[in-house]
């Protein structure tokens, strides 16, 4: 996927790690633009109304209320079309690396990668160069 500049969607129901993930990715200089969500069922109906060959990178908190990152991958899972799914790199994010959450992510096959919060420039870059 060589992209110069991407697009980016955060999913956290934190204001503070929505605004350290924005300035992060905005640093890295590879963001064409980044939208933040509150909550995911929010996100969810944005991701849907998105141009069908639009590469989005989402990072989403696993612990959010209404929604958690669970939740969420079921409802990418049963809500987006099939064919708009490989438009989306979805990346987990969490403040506690718990290994039973992390062996749940593996089960879903679009999870791209699990990082820590708050998200540092070198695991952004290390993600996106790993895509790119």
């Amino acid at each position: 996927m060589n992209l110069d500049k991407m697009y980016f969607i955060v999913i956290d129901d934190s204001k503070l790690d929505c605004f350290i993930a924005e300035k992060v990715i905005q640093n890295t200089g590879r963001s064409e633009s980044v939208r933040s969500f509150a909550g995911a069922s929010e996100a969810l109906e944005y991701m849907k109304a998105l141009p069908p060959d639009r590469k989005t990178v989402i990072l989403v908190d696993i612990q959010m209320p209404l929604m958690n990152g669970f939740e969420f991958l079921d409802a990418f899972k049963n809500n987006i079309p099939v064919e708009k799914q490989s438009n989306f790199i979805i990346n987990l994010l969490s403040s506690s690396i718990n290994e039973s959450d992390q062996n749940r992510a593996k089960a879903y096959p679009f999870v791209n990668q699990f990082l820590n919060k708050p998200l540092s420039k070198g695991a952004l870059e290390n993600m996106i160069s790993a895509i790119a």
